[in-house]
């Protein structure tokens, strides 16, 4: 992929959903919701305080984060499926 985000951006792969519920039923996938965890692939240099001092970002490619419903832009590249959003949507870093 040949994109890099700008500023405090950064570019997210949603996990793909369990398919099945704890009982084993299966969800087809119009009933399925979109998941809120994804893994980072691509970060930007990070943001610039006030002073104009960069201040680097907290997440790095290959974090699985957790965010928002609504959170980020959804957009194709390369012909993947991916969001775009700012670090300040993520919530938090999943396994560290």
């Amino acid at each position: 992929m040949k994109f890099r985000p700008l500023h405090d951006r950064v570019v997210v792969r949603r996990l793909d959903s369990e398919e099945k519920t704890k009982g084993g039923i299966i969800i087809p996938d119009t009933a399925k919701e979109k998941p809120q965890e994804g893994e980072v692939v691509a970060v930007g240099n990070g943001a610039r305080d006030e002073t104009g001092k960069l201040v680097p970002l907290d997440v790095k490619k290959g974090d699985k984060v957790l965010f928002g419903k609504w959170s980020g832009t959804e957009v194709k590249i390369d012909g993947h499926e991916l969001l775009i959003m700012k670090e300040s949507d993520i919530m938090g870093v999943i396994g560290k």
